[in-house]
């Protein structure tokens, strides 16, 4: 796969993931179980459409047929998503919405740091400014998993299934394709098994909490 082509089919996997997980945190707005965790929802979603925003616009630019972030967001059929399946999981219970919510964080965080040192200026820059918002996700999703998991005997049990309902579809986001292969070749971004190491503590709370 040529660079531009593979160029734009890694800005649409990243811009479709937060295009879709952003609609899916939404879906909390007004139903969240108390008044600061709607407030903080809504937030986390606003910031996910924001960088939706920012990829697919540049999207747009690389693939230079006059399409806006808008274009590619609502006018392509749902076989030309490139999203990641985890963003599309049901809501579930607020312990599952948030166990996704840390999934992708914590993997969006280390992507994120990675294209900091990205050969594309405007892949830096967008990652740089979606950085700081993610860094905060990332906090605000780990303390609450943790809080939730040492709750009540029903908040831990809540989050041992979200885990395991949402555990199958973490392996996605460490395999690659050609369009990996080229972009790591010209430095762009590099290969979805630099973030594997991630997975290690994941791993290791996952199997000892199913013991």
């Amino acid at each position: 796969m040529g660079g531009e082509a593979a160029l734009l089919r890694f800005l649409l996997h990243l811009g479709d993931n937060t295009l879709v997980l952003g609609h899916r945190v939404s879906e909390w707005c007004g139903h969240a179980p108390v008044l600061e965790e709607d407030i903080a929802l809504a937030n986390t979603a606003l910031d996910l459409i924001g960088q939706t925003l920012m990829w697919l616009g540049l999207a747009g630019e690389v693939e230079g047929a006059g399409r806006s972030a808008d274009d590619l967001a609502f006018l392509r059929d749902v076989w030309e998503f490139r999203n990641l399946l985890l963003v599309e999981m049901p809501n579930g219970d607020f312990g599952r919405t948030l166990m996704r919510q840390f999934l992708f964080d914590a993997w969006q965080s280390v992507l994120l740091g990675h294209l900091l040192k990205s050969s594309e200026p405007r892949v830096a820059e967008i990652a740089e400014k979606a950085g700081k918002e993610v860094a905060y996700h990332l906090e605000r999703s780990a303390d609450t998993v943790v809080g939730l998991g040492d709750g009540t005997e029903e908040s831990h049990a809540r989050m041992q299934a979200a885990l395991e309902y949402l555990w199958p579809y973490v392996g996605e986001m460490f395999t690659g394709d050609g369009a990996d292969a080229a972009l790591a070749a010209a430095g762009i971004a590099r290969r979805p098994t630099a973030c594997a190491p991630i997975m290690t503590p994941w791993s290791a709370v996952f199997w000892t909490r199913r013991r």
